[in-house]
């Protein structure tokens, strides 16, 4: 099962905006084939961080309005939200050990 939840925009301020823990988002597509690269590692990030951080996927050919509201111009695209603003974000395919350095250095902050 997915431990990343699909998020689109009827759900988006219940899941991200009003979430008490950081939430990482992954804005991604099907088509999109370093979306499908990233996707089993923000899986895998998504059980080592639970309880601490929620994650959920944005596709953005079914939100665009999300994706253009967080300027997503390029996809992946991921963020890292706390109280509904974003604190980190990564663009691009990139190594787990990237994402991980990425969201403990937010939750540092946080």
């Amino acid at each position: 099962m997915d431990k990343a939840k699909p998020v689109n925009e009827k759900n988006w301020e219940t899941e991200v905006m009003n979430s008490q823990i950081p939430v990482f988002v992954d804005f991604w597509a099907e088509w999109c084939g370093p979306c499908r690269m990233v996707g089993p590692v923000v899986e895998e990030l998504a059980g080592e961080y639970a309880g601490k951080v929620n994650f959920v996927k944005v596709n953005v050919d079914e939100n665009n309005e999300l994706a253009s509201r967080y300027n997503v111009f390029s996809i992946p695209t991921l963020a890292l939200f706390n109280k509904g603003q974003v604190v980190a974000q990564q663009v691009g395919a990139a190594s787990k050990s990237s994402y991980k350095t990425m969201i403990d250095k937010a939750l540092a902050k946080v």
